[in-house]
């Protein structure tokens, strides 16, 4: 079992990334440091993981820097003794990637690129790269079938042609300089701190100030739903347990269709919060938009090698996973108005540089 002293953690202010460095240290046991390197882009909050800087003093390091500037990824490795790296940061949204998929080649490729160098340079001090990524990077299912560990690729939009394209770098490090290596490709990720671009936590939001909620085609695009804490729960057993060079898929047993995501969450916010001046369920909110080019039709996760090799399964449904989520969202306003103004933003440029 590794045991690491210096963890660094990309893209730990964002939503996966945050929720991860709090699990590991509050549900973990682990005693060392967490070096937190995220460029504090549009979706890094530094004030998600304000309680553990609080709880954890030294033992957690924000600092600022991006996976682009080669330079920075070394010298942080080098400054903090990094002997284990758990890699999320990366540019996620589908939408983004097709208006401006620049921004993903030089992130996902480019920076992931940066990152194996530097800890490959790390020699024997390195115990661990861990790649986090994504099953999009299989393209579509039809209505039957999972995605494994042996599905081939087939990335359908920018976004997961460069998660794919650094998957393959991370595993030609690994087989061509032997780089100690694993990866995980998870499914949709929703909980606590997601930015509210992505469907579950716009949906929340605008379902409780009675927006319009759009819903892409006829909303019948299939996806496996995983409570981001069961996602951390699964990457720190495969960092810390599985063999070198093990590839995982992550999935929450949960396929929903993308329609049945949003009447859930509008019946779930109806339950929990005042109801709507008109007196009408916010499910009356829903609006069809024209769907996305190259949507793809259904992701889903067979996650039975992670369950026979380290006994890691989900802990919530789809009934446990989304009620909290609301509840979550409801609770801290605070924080999703923050998100929304941008007064998170405002705080990094006038106040921060680096933070130890």
């Amino acid at each position: 079992m590794r045991a690491f002293k210096n963890l660094l953690v990309t893209g730990g202010a964002g939503f996966i990334g945050s929720n991860f460095i709090r699990h590991v240290f509050r549900k973990t046991g682990f005693t060392g440091r967490i070096v937190n390197f995220d460029a504090l882009t549009y979706a890094g909050n530094p004030h998600s993981l304000d309680d553990v800087a609080t709880a954890f003093g030294e033992r957690y390091v924000l600092l600022r820097g991006d996976i682009r500037d080669a330079s920075a990824v070394r010298e942080a490795m080098n400054r903090f003794d990094i002997d284990g790296v758990v890699h999320f940061a990366a540019e996620s949204h589908v939408d983004r990637s097709i208006v401006g998929p620049d921004a993903f080649v030089q992130t996902n490729i480019v920076g992931t690129f940066n990152l194996l160098q530097a800890a490959r340079e790390r020699g024997g001090a390195m115990q661990l790269f861990h790649h986090v990524s994504t099953d999009e990077v299989f393209g579509s299912l039809g209505p039957e079938g999972w995605f494994s560990e042996t599905t081939p690729y087939s990335p359908h939009s920018p976004y997961s042609a460069s998660k794919a394209a650094s998957d393959h770098l991370a595993r030609a490090f690994h087989d061509t300089y032997g780089l100690p290596l694993t990866v995980t490709n998870c499914s949709n990720n929703y909980g606590p701190y997601q930015f509210p671009e992505k469907l579950v936590p716009l949906m929340i939001m605008n379902a409780l100030e009675g927006k319009g909620l759009p819903v892409y085609g006829k909303g019948l695009n299939v996806r496996d739903w995983l409570h981001v804490e069961d996602h951390c729960d699964a990457i720190w057993q495969v960092a810390t347990r599985a063999a070198d060079g093990q590839t995982y898929c992550i999935g929450g047993h949960n396929e929903m269709r993308n329609i049945d995501v949003v009447t859930r969450i509008c019946a779930l916010v109806d339950e929990l919060a005042a109801p709507l001046a008109s007196g009408e369920p916010r499910s009356s909110l829903i609006k069809h938009v024209a769907d996305r080019p190259g949507h793809d039709l259904r992701y889903a996760i067979d996650a039975s090698k992670i369950a026979a090799d380290l006994g890691w399964k989900p802990s919530f449904d789809a009934d446990s996973g989304f009620k909290s989520t609301v509840r979550w969202y409801l609770d801290n306003v605070a924080w999703t108005d923050s998100v929304r103004s941008g007064e998170y933003q405002k705080w990094i440029s006038e106040n921060y540089e680096t933070r130890k």
